[in-house]
């Protein structure tokens, strides 16, 4: 399994709204990213809107291509495309800045 970072910006006057929407992620969207590969996913974000992603995958581009032809992502990346800046009009699940991974402990 592989571990990827990511980053992107939500809008500062956005944050409340962004973080509420995902206190309630539809399940839908939920069970769409478990089958297509998306494992352990978590996002942090920062009080100036740094949005931070971790997910491991056995391949993140492929998992991303699964969830792009699922109606379920359509309906969610249209309706948080709004939340972001910098991403020239894509949807932010295509918008995703990786960050090289430079130290990984090692379990015992």
């Amino acid at each position: 399994m592989n571990r990827y970072c990511f980053c992107l910006q939500v809008k500062p006057d956005r944050l409340e709204e962004y973080v509420e929407r995902h206190r309630d992620v539809w399940p839908e969207m939920q069970a769409a990213l478990r089958d297509t590969g998306w494992h352990n996913y978590s996002l942090f974000l920062r009080d100036d809107g740094l949005l931070i992603g971790y997910v491991e995958a056995e391949d993140l581009e492929a998992a991303q291509k699964a969830m792009a032809a699922t109606a379920v992502n359509a309906r969610w990346q249209a309706e948080m495309t709004e939340f972001f800046t910098g991403i020239d009009g894509r949807p932010p699940d295509e918008s995703f800045l990786l960050l090289p991974e430079i130290f990984h402990l090692q379990e015992d």
